[in-house]
């Protein structure tokens, strides 16, 4: 006997979160007796700002069937081996976040032990030959301004380059209504002027247009953005508030004219109130300035930004407010909030497109009947929970762990009184060296190890088996990797003849 299945799912916004759903659901529920659409409205703008992304969007990509050169000559997208941290620690200090690996492991213990050993032995933290950037691939590509992508040459690290993308999300959304029209999902450009809520269960029954046309739906799913139209307005599902630790509440954005050099990175650079952040694409650069509103002026934040992109603004830069935190129930009776409706936390790690990526994997997961079982949802809720809490600890931890005192800022900062995760995390980190990716968290070893030791925790030890190797052997490898990593880069083409040879946008 066939279950009570899902017929009519409703998505209400577009953007990105909104396009990437309905082009999911429109592959993945293509055959079935599922009808999809989608409602967006013309006088509503899309943020936009999500340009910059981690690795995990080539699965995305895959799900669709898209052609990585297509992509990136659609959107006209540049490649990314990490993030670039500019007076974040120190002033006149920087350090990479790169994707992929930190050397390799000796013995079967984490190669970071190792550089740490070597450190001490030769008391040599301030010594550029020893700095951690060097033992890591993707920050030496990036540094170079190399790309390319993996070829079949054994027990190098262009067997397997981890990178991801800066993008044009406006572009990408243009592709994404395509593919998702083309996969029997229906658009209806309207307003959403109210929600019907059934008086017996509390579920959403259907939502009436500015027409006072009604669409009718077993599944609503709201990427409306911060507004939260249907999972905070109609059903008033509360909100978890995160500033007591993020107080970042304000972002002025603009894009510019490229510079001569197209970076294989994104750059975040620490201002005196918040950050700064450079995405660039083919046809332009991406510019924002977060910073928190308490300790600064929105003039300010504007001048701050004008004063530091390196081509000339495209329009007016325009202000941006935000709320760091995350709904209390992200899926609340026949409701999941995907994207900005489900909660924000600020760019720093490239981390809102994967979010919404993330959800709608665990949506299709946990996809449901008409049922709505209680346990299916409550499983949805504490796993997109634990994947956002585990984020912010991550992003608290570059505010927290820092030598910056040169402002009100960033003393204030350096008082919070960080959550028990994190807290136990930098405690173990700071005495042992040691650090574990638990519970699938999206951040793994490496990332935890790179943000740490570039912001300053420096470990008071390390592994007890890294003594079993003689300091002379230790070195004999540390410059082995080293010189692997440079024979590697020096066979890499620039990032702009690389795009060229293989993926140049026509509009460039």
């Amino acid at each position: 006997m066939q279950q009570n299945n899902i017929k009519n799912i409703v998505i209400v916004g577009g953007g990105t979160a909104g396009w990437m759903t309905a082009a999911a659901m429109g592959k993945l529920l293509k055959g079935s007796s599922s009808n999809i659409t989608l409602v967006e409205s013309a006088e509503i703008p899309t943020i936009g700002v999500g340009e910059a992304t981690i690795p995990q969007l080539h699965l995305f990509n895959a799900l669709l069937g898209l052609d990585e050169n297509e992509f990136v000559k659609e959107t006209n997208a540049t490649f990314k081996h990490g993030i670039q941290f500019k007076d974040w620690k120190s002033l006149n200090h920087e350090y990479i976040h790169p994707f992929g690996t930190i050397g390799v492991n000796f013995d079967g213990v984490d190669f970071h032990h190792f550089w740490l050993k070597t450190i001490k032995e030769k008391q040599a933290s301030s010594d550029s030959k020893y700095k951690l950037d060097n033992f890591a691939f993707n920050c030496v590509a990036a540094a170079q301004n190399k790309m390319m992508r993996s070829i079949n040459v054994p027990n190098s690290p262009l067997n397997n380059i981890a990178y991801a993308f800066h993008f044009d999300a406006g572009l990408y959304v243009k592709w994404l209504r395509k593919f998702a029209l083309s996969h029997g999902v229906k658009r209806i450009e309207a307003t959403v002027k109210h929600v019907n809520i059934n008086n017996e269960n509390g579920h959403i029954d259907s939502i009436t247009l500015q027409d006072d046309s009604c669409i009718e739906g077993d599944l609503f799913i709201d990427c409306s953005g911060f507004k939260g139209l249907l999972i905070e307005e109609a059903l008033q599902t509360g909100y978890e508030s995160w500033r007591h630790w993020l107080p970042c509440d304000s972002a002025v954005v603009v894009p510019s004219e490229n510079s001569d050099r197209l970076y294989p990175y994104t750059r975040s650079w620490a201002q005196t109130a918040g950050w700064q952040w450079r995405i660039p694409l083919q046809h332009r650069t991406g510019n924002g300035h977060v910073y928190a509103s308490r300790f600064m002026s929105d003039a300010e934040a504007k001048d701050i930004l004008l004063q530091n992109i390196e081509g000339k603004p495209l329009v007016e830069p325009r202000v941006l407010r935000f709320h760091t935190g995350m709904r209390r129930k992200h899926w609340n009776k026949n409701c999941v909030a995907i994207g900005l409706a489900s909660g924000f936390i600020e760019p720093l790690e490239s981390t809102a497109i994967h979010l919404v990526q993330s959800s709608i994997s665990r949506l299709m997961s946990l996809f449901p009947d008409k049922s709505f079982n209680q346990a299916n949802i409550d499983t949805y809720n504490a796993q997109a929970s634990e994947e956002m809490i585990k984020i912010r600890d991550f992003i608290i931890l570059h505010y927290k762990v820092t030598e910056r005192d040169d402002s009100p800022f960033w003393r204030f900062c350096q008082n919070i009184d960080i959550p028990d995760y994190l807290t136990k995390k930098i405690a173990l980190f700071k005495e042992s060296g040691r650090v574990f990716r638990e519970n699938d968290e999206l951040f793994n070893q490496s990332s935890w190890i790179s943000v740490m030791i570039g912001q300053g925790l420096m470990p008071e030890s390390y592994h007890p088996m890294a003594d079993m190797l003689e300091q002379s052997e230790i070195d004999r490898r540390l410059a082995h990797v080293q010189q692997v990593i440079e024979q590697s880069v020096d066979r890499m083409p620039t990032h702009e003849e690389f795009i060229k040879q293989n993926c140049q946008a026509s509009t460039r």
